[in-house]
């Protein structure tokens, strides 16, 4: 069953034409991802242009400033991507043991918050803390972890920054 343009809001042809007015047929960004993490003042701004004069210097700097926040949000993406790919050809010139495999991975999430300790990472992987100290050690050493200011009992570790 195809949608009746009738049926459609009218502000969605403009975002149509707009999409497309790069000539390109590969984007790497998501408006319609962005519009609905911005979908409150979406609307607001949706109601704002409906209720007001044919003038739309308003709704298209919305548009424009929604559209950039896209592709930033693409960029960043990208970039994570291609660290990991980076950081991963790194690390498989002298592959790791697969409870490493398993910390750095689990590090390079997004849902992954905070840091990495000796009890966090034995706990993670099914090991004594004692074999994920000499893990976390071992990473360290190749220059994979980075150990954070502070020691003793709350001593952490992350992920390095970038590929040198």
């Amino acid at each position: 069953m195809t949608e009746n343009n009738a049926n459609k809001p009218h502000h969605f042809n403009g975002f149509v034409i707009l999409a497309r007015a790069d000539g390109t047929q590969d984007r790497f960004y998501s408006l319609s991802s962005q519009i609905e993490r911005e979908r409150n003042q979406y609307y607001k701004q949706l109601e704002k242009q409906q209720r007001s004069t044919p003038e739309i210097t308003g709704w298209l700097t919305w548009f424009l400033e929604c559209l950039g926040q896209a592709i930033i949000n693409a960029e960043v993406a990208l970039e994570n991507v291609l660290f990991k790919a980076q950081l991963w050809e790194t690390i498989n010139r002298n592959p790791v043991n697969e409870r490493q495999r398993l910390i750095i991975n689990r590090l390079l999430e997004d849902s992954f918050k905070g840091f990495i300790t000796t009890s966090k990472f034995a706990k993670l992987a099914k090991c004594s803390t004692d074999t994920a100290l000499r893990d976390i050690q071992d990473l360290k050493e190749r220059g994979i972890f980075i150990k954070n200011p502070g020691g003793g009992r709350s001593t952490s570790y992350r992920i390095l920054d970038r590929i040198l």
